[in-house]
């Protein structure tokens, strides 16, 4: 990671300050900004969000899912964590704590809009981060590339839908014209434009000329990131001042979810003697979102001031530290982790 990635948490809080000011000292500025939209996107946003996710889909080759039966057992304990159990954890979650250990202390206006943030937050798996926490953990570098490839694939036909009954579940009605939008715009749209400029890329230089381009365009990326945070916050100053323990609050569930849901892969992988490279960032992909999508489609269905939106970026601001956290758990439990009967049967009839 980057100096400036691995800082990434300090960045957000700063964005998060900028915003809440900026937003105090110029509403008319912010106001005129959430009002340019079109059917329900906010286009400035939205040009954001592009470049946000765009280089990072850059970086998936959907030919790897070729791969997929070489490490059989990862990818569907992955691929259970992540539409099986991970929506539907977040969901319950949600209901529990924002809906009723801590309905006391949230804006009572807010309630559903919060769940559904953290809803959608969980709904889509991460995409980019999880080939640096893979790298962190001696990940095998084929199985993630192959699990985030079939993810994404998944995640164009399974996110409208999961989110749909999930917010129906939840009482809040799905604006589902919004929803479909939605998944045309920030991952249809931008799968197609990132594999056709890979494809471009690739022909004219290779994989080294495709490394090139993706330095140059990560800082690129993470600017978005943090301006869009900035306009968010700018947005959801007045209630974050009024009551600062939101954030906090809306913290917790996820805390908990990411946590539970690593534990889980991680042990499913070692009951089924995977090895510790695919079953390190099986565990890691299994906890971690797609927080850019999130953003993207809290502000379409609910807007920018919604508690939705708010969730989703507190999503983002504890990203990198519980993951790293992960990382190292992971990390440090790889000799327990090899002493299971499973990954030693499987150990020796290899040999």
């Amino acid at each position: 990671m980057s100096l400036f990635e691995r800082y990434l948490t300090v960045w957000v809080a700063l964005c998060i300050f900028a915003g809440i000011a900026l937003g105090h000292w110029f509403p008319g500025l912010f106001h005129a900004i959430g009002a340019a939209e079109l059917a329900h996107v906010n286009l400035p946003v939205a040009a954001l969000i592009w470049l946000m996710i765009i280089p990072m889909l850059m970086k998936v080759d959907f030919a790897a899912i070729g791969k997929v039966r070489e490490h059989w057992r990862g990818i569907g304990v992955t691929l259970f964590i992540n539409w099986a159990i991970k929506p539907f954890s977040m969901a319950l979650l949600g209901w529990l704590f924002i809906g009723y250990l801590f309905r006391p202390w949230l804006p009572a206006d807010q309630i559903d809009s919060y769940i559904a943030g953290l809803i959608l937050l969980a709904a889509a798996p991460c995409t980019a981060m999880v080939f640096v926490w893979s790298n962190l953990s001696d990940g095998e570098p084929d199985f993630t590339l192959t699990q985030v490839a079939l993810n994404d694939t998944i995640m164009v036909f399974a996110f409208a839908p999961i989110v749909g009954l999930l917010l129906g579940l939840s009482a809040i009605s799905v604006p589902w014209q919004t929803l479909l939008l939605s998944v045309g715009l920030y991952i249809v749209v931008p799968v197609v434009l990132a594999q056709i400029l890979r494809g471009s890329v690739m022909a004219r230089g290779g994989a080294a000329r495709l490394s090139v381009l993706l330095a140059r365009l990560q800082p690129i990326s993470l600017v978005a990131l943090l301006t869009t945070l900035v306009l968010l916050f700018g947005f959801q100053g007045e209630q974050i001042i009024s009551q600062p323990l939101i954030i906090a609050l809306l913290a917790v569930p996820i805390l908990i979810q990411v946590y539970l849901n690593s534990g889980i892969a991680y042990l499913l992988n070692r009951a089924t003697g995977e090895a510790h490279c695919v079953a390190a960032p099986s565990a890691l992909i299994g906890a971690s979102n797609f927080f850019e999508l999130a953003v993207a489609a809290a502000i379409s269905l609910f807007g920018f001031s919604s508690g939705a939106a708010l969730a989703t970026v507190v999503g983002v601001l504890i990203e990198v530290p519980v993951m790293l956290s992960v990382v190292k758990i992971v990390n440090a439990s790889k000799p327990w982790y090899e002493t299971g009967d499973a990954v030693r049967r499987r150990v020796e009839t290899a040999d």
